[in-house]
């Protein structure tokens, strides 16, 4: 079965930047919306961003001064820039299919993520 990829977390201060990626082979990405989740600690996973086959995006009111998401299907790629990072941005970024009906629900095996540690 076919997985996304997560990559691009890391270390950063706070008030620092990060963009991630969301890889996959086949069509995976090009053919699908792809939502980004996160996971802080002690909390359930969130929804964060959906970007759109066509590109459009919607962030979530909390972060969408900072977050912007984009996609380059013909890279099979899409994209999470963070900005003025926190933090209590610090946590697990994922990224999915996400279910027509509730964005907050995905429909793909969920990847390993990636560490995103935002420190003040």
């Amino acid at each position: 079965q076919e997985q996304l990829v997560e990559s691009g977390g890391g270390l950063v201060q706070a008030g620092g930047s990060l963009r991630l990626s969301c890889t996959a082979s086949g069509t995976i990405v090009s053919g699908n919306a792809i939502a980004w989740y996160r996971q802080l600690p002690g909390k359930q996973r969130e929804f964060v961003a959906r970007v759109a086959r066509d590109g459009s995006a919607l962030i979530i009111d909390s972060v969408r001064d900072r977050f912007t998401a984009s996609r380059d299907n013909a890279r099979k790629v899409v994209f999470l820039q963070m900005s003025s990072l926190g933090p209590e941005d610090t946590g697990i970024y994922y990224c999915n299919i996400p279910s027509p009906l509730n964005w907050g629900h995905a429909l793909a095996s969920w990847g390993q993520g990636t560490q995103v540690t935002v420190s003040s």
